[in-house]
């Protein structure tokens, strides 16, 4: 039997052991997911040990996802990107991916979002908002930045390269007149009727993804449904970073049905 798992702290509100688990139900695969909740200052050690004992791999979350990223090798995008969210143990050192791009990228293009050539604006430039700029810039989108403190904004811009801008969060307005795609990649929204966005800032040419799956249905979400955008709700970018990290895991084609399934029954 093959074990995987998830690394955090804390860990216990994940929705990635049924997700996962349903998975291996779905393919009749040999395998569980499990939870670890080291200390902080243990990671090194959770690492080293989760490779001796045979883990066959790991999803990192808050707080190690940066930790986690000098203890493995990790693939290119995870570290343009900063941040290990996966790691697989299967070679002779373990290696490091960031599946959260993938998930963004997976989530807006199977609501036949079209990317390449698009302007999108992302709302936070924190872990989250690193990915999905990293995801929609190699995508072929134009990325303006918008976050509370530019400079952590002009940061991520200079990171990501040409293709991102920086700005403030007052520049929304006149950034979304002339977007095709909007992220809210902060946690405004979450356990709150909140949202980043002005409501009148948004347009029927827009697609609007939410990364907050806590409410499923966001203020952001019912504004932009009210303004005819199409939506994406948060809980498809964690199901497909999920679903890559099982094809990066099994070299499977994932059974996303089952995995969205079984993470939606948890919402």
């Amino acid at each position: 039997m093959d074990v995987y798992g998830l690394v955090g702290n804390p860990v216990g509100h994940s929705l990635s052991p049924p997700m996962h688990e349903a998975a291996y139900d779905a393919l009749g695969i040999d395998a569980r997911y499990v939870t670890f909740e080291p200390a902080e200052s243990a990671i090194a050690d959770a690492i080293a040990g989760a490779d001796a004992l045979g883990v066959a791999g790991l999803n990192v979350t808050i707080p190690f996802k940066q930790d986690v990223l000098g203890l493995v090798e990790p693939d290119p995008l995870a570290d343009r990107i900063g941040a290990v969210n996966t790691v697989d143990f299967s070679g002779d050192t373990p290696r490091g991916y960031n599946t959260d791009a993938g998930g963004a990228r997976r989530a807006l293009t199977s609501h036949d979002v079209t990317l390449d050539g698009a302007n999108a604006v992302v709302v936070g430039a924190g872990g989250a908002g690193r990915a999905v700029a990293f995801a929609l810039a190699d995508a072929g989108a134009s990325v303006a930045i918008a976050n509370r403190t530019v400079e952590t904004a002009d940061s991520l811009a200079a990171d990501v390269g040409p293709a991102a801008t920086a700005h403030a969060l007052d520049a929304l307005s006149e950034l979304l007149a002339d977007a095709d795609v909007l992220v809210n990649a902060t946690s405004v929204g979450m356990d709150e009727d909140a949202t980043p966005v002005p409501a009148d800032a948004l347009h029927s040419g827009l697609a609007v993804m939410d990364a907050v799956y806590s409410p499923l249905d966001t203020r952001l979400l019912r504004d932009a449904r009210d303004a005819g955008a199409e939506t994406v709700d948060g809980a498809w970018m964690l199901l497909y970073q999920g679903v890559e990290a099982f094809e990066r895991w099994t070299g499977r084609d994932a059974p996303v049905d089952a995995m969205n399934a079984a993470l939606r029954a948890r919402l």
